[in-house]
């Protein structure tokens, strides 16, 4: 049984918790967290879930997600999760989110990490996983048109690819100052 944090709109504890598996009353929200892991080449590491999963079942997604249980901040969140879903330890305690997206009932602080992994040492959670690959952002998008990848808002996806390696919604690397 898993039980979360309830937030407020302005994402502030209430003190009360919530069972997972029905629906939070109108005005009350919960924390989801996700993690996309880059490398070099600026492909996403995406697993497959579990057949017999509830939701989204055999369909691929981003490198890892889910809920915050009750006591954890989001960078907990993002750490358990990468630990629990693929066996990665990576310490995020330090690391603010590169976006929060929100949703009807919560708030989705989403990770974006630039690194090398080696897919054959990662250790899947049997539960959840049942498969690890890289992609790039056009095979992202292609398989979310075959219904095969969890389907994100489209414009979703170029976004995460976008925001790597960087903070903010600015561009900085497209302003050119010229000199009078």
């Amino acid at each position: 049984m898993e039980f979360w944090d309830v937030y407020t709109v302005d994402r502030e504890k209430t003190g009360r918790t919530w069972q997972r598996g029905s629906r939070l009353p109108e005005g009350e929200y919960h924390l989801v967290i996700h993690v996309c892991i880059f490398n070099q080449k600026g492909e996403m590491l995406i697993q497959q879930r579990q057949p017999f999963k509830d939701g989204w079942a055999n369909m691929w997604d981003i490198t890892v997600g889910g809920s915050a249980t009750v006591g954890d901040t989001s960078q907990q969140a993002a750490m358990r999760e990468l630990e629990e879903e693929i066996g990665l330890k990576l310490d995020l305690s330090q690391t603010r989110p590169h976006l929060t997206v929100n949703f009807d009932e919560g708030f989705d602080d989403i990770y974006l990490v630039e690194m090398e992994v080696d897919l054959n040492e990662l250790t899947l959670q049997e539960s959840e996983v049942q498969a690890v690959k890289w992609a790039d952002e056009a095979t992202i998008l292609q398989m979310i048109q075959q219904h095969e990848f969890i389907p994100y808002h489209t414009p979703m996806i170029p976004l995460l690819f976008a925001m790597r390696g960087q903070w903010g919604g600015i561009n900085h690397h497209a302003y050119v100052q010229v000199d009078k």
